[in-house]
């Protein structure tokens, strides 16, 4: 699928430029599943709705943008913090430009950055597209009814990001 690039990096250097949108959702709908996905990295295939009953944080990523590399410290840590209290840290790798779809390539970036939860290849955006994503990075919260409940787009908002997933984490 292709995306209109001109579109998605009008909005990715909105964003860079500290126009960054976070918050939680008024009305949270319900997470799409994760299809289309070409491999899973760091795990077996998952599923949202085999999720169910866990906070889960999307992140929609690609290995060569810098606001996505920006990011990732916060996420890793947010991995590792947390998923002992049931958050699942879910990357969805979906390429901006052609060698970022090579597996190898991919895994390498892994290895590189040191991700170690559940990385989705969406090489066809089909992921993507079932969020109605437009951006890199772009987190998605997911809540144990297995709603989508806060989004971020961009750097930034660390701190109410994390405070969202720990808010998320005390609801039973």
């Amino acid at each position: 699928m292709n995306i209109p690039r001109t579109l998605a990096l009008a909005a990715a250097c909105a964003i860079a430029s500290g126009g960054a949108v976070a918050g939680p959702l008024k009305n949270p709908t319900p997470a799409a599943e994760f299809t289309g996905i070409e491999k899973w990295l760091n795990s077996e295939p998952l599923t949202v709705q085999q999720l169910r009953g866990k906070v889960v944080l999307v992140d929609f990523w690609t290995y060569t943008c810098i606001n996505c590399i920006n990011v990732l410290p916060h996420v890793k840590s947010w991995h590792e913090k947390y998923k002992d209290q049931g958050l699942v840290v879910i990357g969805v790798h979906t390429p901006e430009f052609p060698f970022e779809r090579s597996t190898s390539n991919v895994q390498t970036a892994l290895k590189r950055f040191d991700i170690r939860y559940p990385v989705a290849q969406d090489n066809r955006y089909a992921t993507w597209s079932a969020y109605r994503n437009q951006y890199w990075p772009a987190l998605y919260l997911i809540d144990r009814s297995g709603k989508v409940v806060y989004t971020h787009f961009g750097e930034g908002q660390y701190g109410q990001t994390e405070a969202a997933i720990k808010a998320l984490l005390a609801q039973k």
